[in-house]
């Protein structure tokens, strides 16, 4: 039996499309501004002098890295508000778990390109008098992140698919609101396709925007 393909029901729900498609971009731009953010501080920590601040960020790399994004999201949400008198909604609660997990692997990428920079440029930036913060802030971080721009690049796709696990506390976003359509109209096939399409038209410019700043970035060399 040959399957025939309607999408009608999706034209009908668009705005319900448009919805989750603005929760998605929403929850995104946080969570990456956020997670690579801090992933920098804990980078950083990792390599303190202070052997707390070291044991800390080890610990909070270790925890997040090991842990799925979705129990952290589910954790957040139920245990969380049990532990401490906060109410947590969906949106902090993904916030929360897709942030800090992503904090935990951009702190490894950083952590590796900083390491990745020859001992010589320390040695010569103490050499004409530079502290370790000045040589960090001028040498050493600006050749590292162009050296670990494709892995950030990935982490920042990774980002942007792990929100529709916050679909799972009812965050309204485009898994969220393909469900609900496909529930309604028994069209799972379509409602799939499309919001694969979806993800698909968001992330790719982005993907070929960063290839057009790592060319940019080779010329400027």
């Amino acid at each position: 039996m040959t399957y025939r393909w309607d999408f009608t029901p999706l034209i009908d729900n668009w705005q319900a499309l448009a919805m989750g498609a603005i929760g998605t971009l929403r929850l995104f731009a946080i969570c990456l501004v956020i997670g690579l953010g801090f992933g920098l501080v804990v980078a950083l920590a990792r390599r303190s002098r202070w052997r707390m601040a070291r044991w800390v960020s080890i610990g909070f790399i270790e925890f997040f890295r090991n842990t799925p994004v979705l129990v952290q999201i589910l954790w957040f949400y139920f245990a969380l508000p049990m532990l401490v008198p906060v109410e947590i909604t969906p949106f902090a609660a993904a916030i929360l778990g897709i942030s800090l997990n992503s904090a935990a692997y951009s702190a490894e990428i950083y952590r590796a390109g900083i390491q990745s920079i020859e001992p010589g440029q320390w040695e010569a930036a103490r050499a004409i008098g530079m502290s370790g913060l000045q040589t960090l802030r001028r040498i050493v971080l600006p050749q590292a992140l162009r050296r670990v721009l494709p892995a950030l690049t990935n982490r920042g796709i990774e980002i942007f698919k792990m929100t529709t696990l916050a679909s799972v506390v009812a965050y309204i976003e485009l898994l969220h609101q393909g469900k609900l359509i496909a529930s309604l109209n028994f069209n799972p096939l379509e409602v799939y396709t499309v919001i694969g399409a979806l993800f698909f038209l968001f992330l790719y410019p982005l993907v070929r925007a960063t290839y057009a700043l790592e060319r940019r970035l080779a010329r400027s060399d």
